[in-house]
């Protein structure tokens, strides 16, 4: 991330929150907000940042609690797809931001959706990269590890074998979600869960209220009609482009894009054409102004 911002803490009601800036410290410069998945932190956007920062655009990155995070969150927080979306509103508002552009990947993209659904008032246009969608949550090649991770003690015994790169980039890990993932950031993404109960504790929490009728409802729900940008990896075989295509559908005003040679992390695949989707998105909205 360019200049490696220091990172800020929002308070938030599940408990602290690091996040980044990064990019013009002016109010009016179109502002990004970038929203990661599970077992991943901000980090999964440097590169994308790098590239808006270039361009002009302003980058607020969370750091969710979402099992890579270093703060646990307060104990008996309740930690769900619609509390950390919550989340992700009240930062918006701590930072008093309007008309941003929401960026969201893999289980960040249903948060994104959550969002929308219950506080769109601040979020001018919308970037999907390969997410969850519909009652696609999780896909079905980690459904059944997410149901075996919800189990603390299962979850304690299988952590500390990712510690092998080679069972971390498994197809059990982060093989298929990217093209030759890196090893010293993927490590980095489960040191927290090797290291602390709390860290487990929030991340078993989160899973169990995973519930994919409540995101199907959720996604066939959204009457955002702002405009809306889908730069969907081509390689995926756990968010198909079928996925992309339907989740499409659900807006008035969509435009996806096929990313070739490019996997569920979309922005570690091809930065480039997520940096070029959140502009080409923002203009869009201007011109409808």
């Amino acid at each position: 991330m360019t200049g490696h911002p220091a990172p800020a803490q929002f308070t938030s009601d599940l408990g602290p929150i690091p996040y980044r800036v990064a990019g013009p410290d002016d109010p009016s410069a179109p502002t990004a907000v970038l929203v990661h998945g599970v077992l991943a932190d901000g980090r999964l956007w440097s590169h994308v940042v790098d590239r808006l920062v270039d361009r002009g655009v302003r980058c607020v990155v969370p750091d969710l609690p979402l099992g890579a995070h270093s703060t646990a969150m307060d104990a008996g927080a309740p930690l769900s797809p619609r509390s950390v979306a919550a989340a992700i509103a009240g930062l918006l508002a701590h930072l008093d931001l309007s008309d941003v552009t929401l960026v969201g990947n893999d289980t960040g993209g249903a948060l994104c959706q959550f969002l929308l659904a219950t506080d769109p008032s601040r979020v001018g246009q919308v970037v999907f990269t390969n997410c969850d969608a519909f009652d696609v949550f999780p896909p079905r090649p980690f459904r059944e590890v997410f149901a075996l991770l919800q189990r603390p003690a299962i979850l304690r015994a299988m952590i500390p074998t990712m510690r092998l790169t080679a069972l971390r980039h498994s197809p059990l890990g982060y093989g298929l979600l990217a093209h030759g993932p890196d090893s010293a950031l993927t490590r980095s993404w489960i040191d927290p869960l090797l290291s602390s109960s709390a860290i487990r504790r929030d991340l078993v929490t989160f899973l169990r209220a995973i519930d994919p009728a409540e995101l199907d409802g959720v996604t066939r729900s959204l009457t955002f009609d702002g405009p809306v940008a889908l730069a969907w990896g081509s390689d995926d075989r756990c968010f198909t482009p079928d996925l992309g295509r339907r989740l499409a559908g659900v807006f008035p005003d969509a435009e996806f894009t096929p990313v070739p040679d490019a996997r569920t992390f979309v922005p570690l695949d091809a930065p480039d054409a997520v940096a070029d989707a959140v502009v080409a998105v923002a203009r869009r909205s201007a011109a409808r102004s």
